[in-house]
Parts: structure tokens; C-alpha cells; sequence
């Protein structure tokens, strides 16, 4: 079969060998097996180190979220206890001044033993009155005007004292403000 110019050639594959549809046998380029396999180890590497490295990064997240739930893991309770001081607190601050009765005298020693333990394990109250506005430790309730004793921006007064376990906030300290109108 005569081949047309304007034909394209196919070509097909026998025993091995490429053919042309027109005939001619062109030898396939040989492919070096050592080259070959030196590839597939270069990229088995390359997987091999990407996922070490996703394995290291897993191990040193988890670790952190290990440290941080051992340290962090009495929190929740901290913050439940801390209410119940709180109710404590309001009890004690109704007592009438110079009540020595034993209910007084036992809310006043269980208040204190409350937050002596709550101490202990790294709670401690957020000092507010006076210093600057920190609204990652405060909540404003409302302000007032600026004086000479309160500048712009400076805590008037603690509304509901705020409790930090360890380098964390558990409750927002609820405070008054002075603020420029």
C-alpha cells in the first residue's frame, strides 16, 4: 500500500520492536536499568523524608497539647469552684459586723480554705482597680468620666473580681472604667 504525504504514520508494537505502518522497524531507546532504579530510590527517598517529616511534626503537636492539658487540666474545675467561692463571698460579706457565731465563724473558715486551695493550685486573683485597661483580662461594665484621680483608661473600680489559672484567664474581671467623652 502506497504511503500518501498527507498520511500520518502509527506506530505499532511487535515482539519488542516499533513499526511504522509503513514498514520500517525503529529500535525502542533502551533504558538503562541502573539509571531506572536509581530514579525510583531518589523519589522513594524524597517520600520517605516528607513523611518523617510529617511524623516528627505530629509527635511535637501532640507533645505540645500533652503539656499543655497537664498544665491546663484543672482549669475547668478552677472555674467551677471559683463560682462557689463566690457564693461563699456573698454569704460572708452579709454577715453583720462582729458576728463571732459559729455559722459565721465556719463560712469565714471555709471561704478561706476555698481560696487557699484554689491558690495552691495556681489561681490567683487579677488585680484591676487602678491599673490600665487590659480587655484580655477585663470586662467593662460601664464607664465614667476621667478625673485627676482616675486617668483615661484606667480601671475606677472592680465590679466582680477576675481569676487567672496560671498564665491563663478563667473569669474576666467585670470593671468601671474612665473614659474621655
Amino acid at each position: 500500500m502506497p504511503l500518501d504525504e498527507e498520511d500520518d504514520l502509527v506506530p505499532v508494537v511487535e515482539d519488542g520492536m516499533e513499526t511504522l505502518d509503513a514498514g520500517e522497524f525503529v529500535e525502542p531507546e533502551p533504558v538503562d536499568p541502573l539509571e531506572e532504579a536509581l530514579s525510583r530510590a531518589e523519589t522513594a527517598e524524597k517520600e520517605i523524608a516528607y513523611k518523617d517529616a510529617e511524623i516528627q511534626n505530629v509527635r511535637k503537636r501532640l507533645m505540645a497539647e500533652k503539656s499543655e492539658l497537664i498544665q491546663y487540666g484543672g482549669m475547668g474545675i478552677a472555674r467551677r469552684m471559683l463560682t462557689v467561692l463566690g457564693d461563699v463571698d456573698r454569704a460572708v460579706s452579709n454577715i453583720a459586723e462582729g458576728d463571732e457565731s459559729a455559722v459565721a465563724q465556719g463560712l469565714r473558715l471555709l471561704r478561706n480554705k476555698m481560696w487557699h486551695e484554689l491558690s495552691a493550685d495556681g489561681v490567683s486573683e487579677i488585680d484591676a482597680k487602678g491599673q490600665v485597661f487590659d480587655p484580655a483580662k477585663m470586662e467593662a461594665i460601664t464607664t465614667i468620666p476621667a478625673s485627676e484621680a482616675f486617668p483615661a483608661g484606667k480601671v475606677v473600680d472592680v465590679l466582680e473580681a477576675g481569676y487567672m489559672y496560671k498564665k491563663r484567664v478563667i473569669l474576666a474581671s467585670r470593671v468601671v472604667v474612665a473614659s474621655e467623652e
